[in-house]
């Protein structure tokens, strides 16, 4: 067994698509991001490659390569869980946070549980995806910008 755990952040700002674990979510805002911006799906990139000891999320998409702009962060997690499989690596669950005081995430929870599923090739029972708030406390409170949290089970 390995495990893995990836933080990301981005700053909201206005008008755009904002998407969430894949997810678009209707909102005012959107995150500043040189690809989609899903903090969900970028922090779970970075679980899963810290559990295969494969670095990190910027050393395998870089912010600097411009084919990468505006990419579908579906496609990069994609592409993270066909490395993994190329080493018998497979993941056993994964935990996911959402980190925002806006807007309000507990309607999409289900629909992003389903579509990671669906990307890690597990069954939906084996993903989690939570949403809280900061109770107006730090960046997130103050709708500055959204954080998320994940942890990762991989078998071998």
């Amino acid at each position: 067994m390995r495990i893995g755990q990836g933080f990301d952040v981005h700053a909201l700002q206005e008008g755009g698509r904002l998407v969430l674990g894949g997810v678009e979510i209707a909102h005012t805002h959107s995150l500043v991001a040189h690809s989609d911006g899903d903090v969900l799906l970028h922090a779970l990139c970075d679980a899963l490659l810290g559990a295969a000891a494969l670095g990190d999320i910027g050393r395998h998409f870089p912010d600097s390569d411009s084919a990468l702009r505006g990419i579908d962060s579906r496609e990069l997690l994609r592409r993270v869980m066909e490395q993994l499989h190329a080493r018998g690596l497979a993941v056993a669950g994964a935990d996911l946070t959402l980190v925002a005081q806006q807007p309000r995430l507990a309607p999409y929870v289900d629909d992003m549980r389903d579509r990671i599923a669906q990307d890690l090739k597990v069954e939906a029972g084996r993903v989690n995806v939570k949403a809280t708030t900061t109770e107006h406390l730090g960046f997130t409170g103050r709708k500055e910008g959204i954080a998320a949290f994940a942890v990762v089970l991989l078998d071998e």
